[in-house]
């Protein structure tokens, strides 16, 4: 959740569809292809004059703190609008239904920033998985769509790709 609060325009590749963090919270650097449900809900906001998608309400020359999301969420399950959830909810809520979609584990973790921990993983696999990376938002895309009883959205990426 932190590395969204903190979207810039900067991480943000529309042609490609893709968001490229060069630091995480496991000091990894990570990209994911993003569906185009999603993609049209991030091209519909306008990010601010410092480049913030989310700016802080405090100094918008920084992005909202994932802490003021939480509190919102916190506060949102005080008024009873929303079941009583953690963070940690709403990362596994994800990696169960998009296994519902179709989606590999080993996907569904690269997603996640979940690093392999064989030593094949650790030491020698260097492919970015982009392209098995876009086939799972793709079945997600088409998951959420369907749940939400609209016609799923094509994602047409760029088959050349080579965003890491």
């Amino acid at each position: 959740m932190e590395e969204i609060a903190a979207l810039h325009l900067d991480q943000w590749d529309a042609k490609e569809r893709i968001i490229d963090w060069s630091k995480t919270k496991n000091g990894k650097p990570h990209t994911i292809p993003v569906p185009a449900f999603a993609a049209e809900l991030i091209e519909s906001i306008v990010p601010n004059k410092h480049g913030w998608f989310f700016p802080s309400a405090k100094d918008p020359s920084q992005p909202v703190s994932a802490g003021t999301l939480y509190s919102f969420m916190w506060r949102q399950r005080d008024r009873g609008v929303i079941p009583v959830v953690t963070n940690r909810d709403l990362r596994r809520t994800w990696k169960t239904l998009a296994g519902k979609a179709g989606v590999s584990k080993e996907i569904r973790d690269r997603l996640q920033n979940h690093t392999p921990q064989d030593v094949s993983s650790k030491s020698y696999d260097r492919w970015n998985y982009m392209p098995e990376k876009r086939a799972g938002m793709q079945k997600w895309n088409d998951f959420v769509t369907a749940l939400l009883g609209m016609n799923a959205r094509a994602t047409t990426y760029p088959t050349n790709s080579v965003a890491a």
